[in-house]
């Protein structure tokens, strides 16, 4: 299909999917599957997907498909007929609401603090639409960015778009990220994220992003904008109505002498091999800003080494850099689609063996945990104990960072929180320090400069 053919966005969900013709080739079972499941978890798919990356010969097998469309395992097997059997009994809606609520909230929602350790506050008053977990990185939840143009099977971020607002972040204007900066210079990094801030059109993102750009701000140094739109609706660079526009914004930021950061989630090669996908992302990088490849690791889409070392080769050579391999996070889904670090990480080995040195700017696989941004650095026997060796490539406190440390070994571990210290320690170096900060959570994020002491670093961010 020519990229002319495909340029208006319509997105399809739970009561529009079955308008599709691709419909009709789901079998029974399956449809039912989408059906029950998304009354829990979102899901969302629009014509480009559709038409353009799912190979329709391979369901429900096909790795776009399993990355967008639900199937019956994402739930518990009761979880699941529980559901069907309110459906079938023609049971009121609030019976059925308050299961699927009692479902998500056993899916651990917001997990590694995001919502007791992250929320930074200004005058005793919570920022709902902030995040602020690292000295250096604050993170912006703009409301009108707050859903995607498609949705993935997997995402961590699922609470932002199930309705539950006790939930969500959510920032009506920039005036509170502004005031807050004015109080934290240290803060370099802004990141727009969501759902994804590139739902809104150029107008609205410049009224975000705009204001950063004053001399007032000399301090925000980055501004990156998290987004699935290179890959799901890579139009939006190309050829939408306001495409242009958009680009214009990009080069405003690069011009203020700022570097414009697009954090591209590319989940498999077939999302940036599609020539619609490889010329937004040269429209992108044309404008002085720059592109970073990341995604999790994730059982069912992407276990393929050959698939990563594509995806990283392909972006390197169209201008983008490989950033991350993330590891599932412990929320949503995610014993659907978790795999054990041990397999994570030789999956990261074998795909890197395989890139030239300028792919090998990625890094992985990284845990985002409570602690900080967790990286398996390898398998290792040391003083005859087979152990993870560890180290933290982003933390709440800068000085743990780069600082190695060890996990026995443990075949079936999925994620930080099953590891346990090797060679008889009671616990990992940092652990004392975050059970302090349980007890205090508002003294959890970093606001002194860089030279700061260790003990500045977990003041209170009044």
């Amino acid at each position: 299909m020519s990229e002319a053919q495909v340029t208006k966005f319509k997105p399809y969900t739970r009561n529009t999917i079955t308008q599709v013709p691709q419909w009709q080739l789901l079998s029974a079972d399956l449809q039912e599957a989408v059906d029950i499941v998304s009354r829990v978890l979102p899901f969302r798919v629009n014509s480009y997907v559709l038409n353009e990356l799912i190979d329709w010969n391979n369901i429900p097998d096909d790795p776009i498909y399993r990355l967008t469309f639900p199937h019956r395992d994402m739930l518990r097997d009761d979880e699941y007929k529980s559901i069907r059997e309110l459906l079938r009994s023609g049971a009121d809606e609030s019976r059925i609401e308050a299961l699927v609520r009692q479902i998500r909230l056993r899916m651990n929602p917001h997990p590694a603090g995001q919502l007791t350790h992250n929320v930074p506050y200004l005058d005793g008053v919570p920022l709902s639409g902030l995040q602020h977990k690292y000295r250096e990185t604050v993170l912006f939840f703009p409301s009108a960015g707050q859903s995607c143009h498609a949705y993935c099977t997997f995402c961590f971020r699922w609470p932002q778009f199930v309705g539950m607002d006790e939930l969500k972040f959510d920032a009506r204007t920039s005036q509170e990220l502004l005031a807050y900066l004015r109080r934290h210079p240290e803060v370099t990094d802004i990141l727009v994220t969501g759902g994804d801030p590139l739902v809104m059109n150029a107008r609205s993102l410049a009224e975000y992003i705009e204001p950063l750009l004053s001399p007032e701000f000399s301090h925000i140094q980055n501004i990156r904008i998290g987004t699935k739109s290179v890959a799901y609706w890579p139009h939006r660079f190309v050829n939408d109505k306001d495409a242009d526009d958009l680009l214009r914004v990009f080069e405003k930021v690069t011009g203020s002498g700022r570097n414009l950061a697009l954090m591209g989630h590319y989940n498999h090669p077939r999302e940036l091999q599609h020539p619609l996908a490889e010329k937004a992302v040269r429209r992108i990088i044309g404008t002085g800003a720059s592109l970073r490849i990341q995604a999790p690791l994730i059982r069912h889409i992407n276990e393929d080494p050959a698939g990563w070392a594509d995806l990283w080769t392909t972006g390197v050579r169209l201008g983008a850099i490989p950033y991350y391999m993330f590891v599932e996070r412990d929320t949503g889904p995610s014993d659907y689609f978790k795999l054990p670090l041990a397999r994570a990480y030789e999956i990261f080995r074998s795909a890197y063996s395989r890139v030239s040195g300028l792919a090998r700017t990625v890094r992985g696989p990284s845990m985002s945990a409570f602690p900080g941004k967790v990286m398996v650095d390898g398998i290792v026997e040391l003083a005859g104990e087979k152990v993870f060796a560890l180290q933290l490539l982003q933390a709440r406190n800068p000085e743990w960072v780069r600082r190695p440390f060890y996990a026995k070994f443990d075949p079936d571990a999925t994620w930080f929180d099953e590891l346990v210290p090797a060679f008889g320690e009671k616990q990992f170096f940092f652990q004392q320090a975050l059970s302090d900060m349980d007890e205090h959570p508002r003294k959890t994020i970093p606001v002194r400069s860089s030279g700061a002491r260790s003990a500045d670093l977990l003041e209170a961010v009044e």
